[in-house]
């Protein structure tokens, strides 16, 4: 009857440390998304200076633009938590879009080269970020679910894991679907 009783102690535990080490593991891999996502924010914020000095020349006229990108540059390195930084980005996004549909009125600075190339990093950089945005929430979502479904919710709970947050866009304009007009009215 002791062995059967030990034998019993025993696969408790193993499963108890494998579903704790299966929780490390998918906690680190949100810790490393968000790493991602990180990074690549960080290339786009290192991208604006640049952005902004090549267009300063040409619009003179919005000046409170480029004042707008250069203020959520600086807001980012104040910037912790996931939130705070989803938050910035969603503004950074809606002001660079800003930036790249005043351009259009801009001719010369259409037809600059370092504007293009610029343009192009910038475009490359915004396909990682929603491709990083994707797969952090993807990882997530299955670490917030192995964090809710039975037994791994007793190790969780037992072990303090707390739910990861969404990299989410709050912005209500950006849910809406965008309207196309070719002026064939």
């Amino acid at each position: 009857m002791g062995w059967i009783i030990l034998a019993i102690v025993v696969v408790i535990a193993i499963i108890l440390v494998v579903i704790y080490n299966n929780l490390v593991t998918l906690r680190q891999r949100v810790q490393n998304a968000w790493s991602q996502i990180d990074v690549q924010l960080q290339r786009r914020f290192d991208l604006i200076p640049n952005l902004v000095e090549t267009v300063k020349g040409y619009m003179k006229h919005e000046e409170s633009t480029l004042t707008k990108v250069t203020d959520l540059r600086s807001s980012w390195a104040k910037a912790s938590t996931v939130e705070e930084k989803a938050n910035l980005d969603n503004a950074l996004s809606d002001t660079l879009k800003t930036i790249m549909a005043v351009a259009e009125n801009y001719p010369d600075l259409k037809a600059d080269q370092s504007f293009n190339a610029m343009q192009a990093e910038l475009s490359e950089t915004e396909n990682k970020i929603a491709y990083s945005r994707q797969f952090y929430n993807d990882t997530v979502t299955m670490y917030n679910t192995k964090l809710e479904t039975f037994p791994s919710n007793l190790v969780a709970n037992m072990f303090g894991f707390k739910a990861s947050t969404l990299f989410n866009v709050d912005n209500e304009e950006a849910k809406k679907a965008v309207k196309v007009d070719f002026g064939n009215n």
